[in-house]
């Protein structure tokens, strides 16, 4: 089957083929590729989005990228000269997405094109963006957003502005598929009339090795694999994190990103808005000793804080199903989790992990006491998520779902 992806990122093999130096990949998108082009009958082109223009090929996997005003006229002139069996667009977030489903249409391949649900801005800048965020800290900027003309308000607009294009995007797609009832909800409820085909993701490679194990966390360690902007949580992680401190005085929290608090006044005036609000929130909170940021992580190093952690936590106000949730019940480190979007799809409360309201951070704190007291509790989650998680993110599995769905979508074409 001839199938053309059109990306938000180079996936690795893109990205190795293309000699793209330090490229951050998509996790699913490396598994899956690895896996389609694992079978010789499959001829696979993406088109991705990328600073620098590159195109090539390497067997039977060809590639283009493409700027942020990309229009319909360069994805179409790829099209015909790929001719494509099947069209798979993934993600709405980004304009591109739209002007790739315009191409798809005005060469006639509507029909052969599918766009699979990543996140939605436009229900993340509407609903979920600036929750439990105080007014001031939205609307007035930092110094450094000041000087790139930003606010954290503006940011939220955005959201909602490129909004407009995933809706009229999803409004022209025939096919979309998705993996939760969350992110089936929204698609519907913006195009009634579209097709709804479910299908779980794959993780990347490293997460299917590697086993948690009390015997080797670090005890009272708590994970937040992200911090950078609103929708994460992390103000709500560190409300929780004072009120842990108090019962638990070596609690660490561990994220990654840079640290908040940089190394010279120049450098501390650069941060983002969210940035300075969560070094006044920590200084506030007198967490400062119990807050570690890491830095980049790659996926290895991403799996040994999962490893040492005694439980993951994911604070964000709305996510579809997260990979992070994903990678911590596959290696089996607790998880407690905001109740938000799809993550009721991916772990059972009180069997599997715990989930909380989102904006109730006293009951994040009374539920990671609970696994920090009960290490049989601890097991039992470790246990049940991994099982969960082996079923959810099983690469043959999905593999076969996504070529069915291939397969039903080019059949109506009468391309097989």
């Amino acid at each position: 089957m001839r199938i053309l992806w059109v990306c938000n990122k180079s996936p690795k093999l893109v990205a190795e083929a293309a000699g793209i130096d330090g490229a951050h990949s998509g996790g699913w998108l490396d598994s899956t590729a690895a896996d389609l082009l694992s079978n010789s009958g499959n001829v696979l082109k993406v088109l991705f989005l990328g600073k620098d223009p590159v195109e090539g090929s390497s067997g039977n996997l060809s590639f283009a990228s493409f700027c942020g005003d990309v229009s319909d006229v360069w994805f179409c002139k790829h099209f015909d000269s790929f001719q494509p069996d099947v069209i798979h667009i993934w993600g709405t977030e980004y304009p591109h997405s739209l002007e790739a489903m315009r191409a798809a249409n005005s060469s006639d391949l509507r029909d052969s094109s599918v766009v699979s649900i990543q996140g939605l801005v436009s229900v993340y800048g509407r609903y979920h963006y600036s929750e439990g965020m105080p007014a001031r800290v939205m609307h007035i900027p930092s110094f450094g957003d000041f000087v790139r003309r930003t606010n954290l308000n503006n940011d939220r607009r955005d959201f909602i502005k490129r909004g407009e294009s995933e809706r009229e995007c999803l409004r022209l797609a025939k096919h979309v598929i998705g993996r939760t009832e969350w992110d089936k909800a929204c698609a519907l409820q913006i195009n009634p009339c579209a097709l709804y085909h479910h299908c779980n993701e794959s993780l990347r490679a490293e997460f299917y090795d590697g086993s948690w194990d009390l015997i080797n966390v670090d005890r009272h360690s708590l994970f937040v694999s992200q911090c950078s902007y609103p929708v994460k949580g992390f103000h709500y992680a560190l409300q929780a994190l004072s009120m842990l401190k108090m019962e638990y005085p070596d609690v660490m929290l561990y994220t990654t990103g840079e640290s908040v608090f940089r190394d010279s006044i120049r450098r501390n005036l650069g941060r983002t808005s969210y940035q300075g609000y969560i070094a006044h929130l920590i200084e506030e909170l007198g967490v400062r000793d119990n807050v570690r940021f890491l830095g980049s992580l790659d996926a290895l190093e991403m799996r040994n804080r999962y490893l040492r952690s005694h439980v993951f936590v994911s604070a964000s106000t709305i996510e579809n199903s997260p990979n992070s949730v994903g990678e911590a019940m596959l290696l089996g480190c607790p998880v407690v989790s905001s109740n938000v979007g799809g993550i009721a799809d991916m772990l059972d409360h009180g069997t599997e992990g715990f989930l909380y309201q989102s904006s109730a951070p006293y009951m994040l704190a009374w539920y990671i006491s609970r696994i920090f007291d009960d290490d049989s509790l601890a097991d039992k989650f470790s246990r049940t998520s991994r099982s969960h998680a082996a079923r959810t993110h099983d690469r043959k599995l999905n593999l076969r779902t996504l070529m069915s769905i291939y397969d039903s979508i080019a059949a109506k074409r009468g391309v097989v």
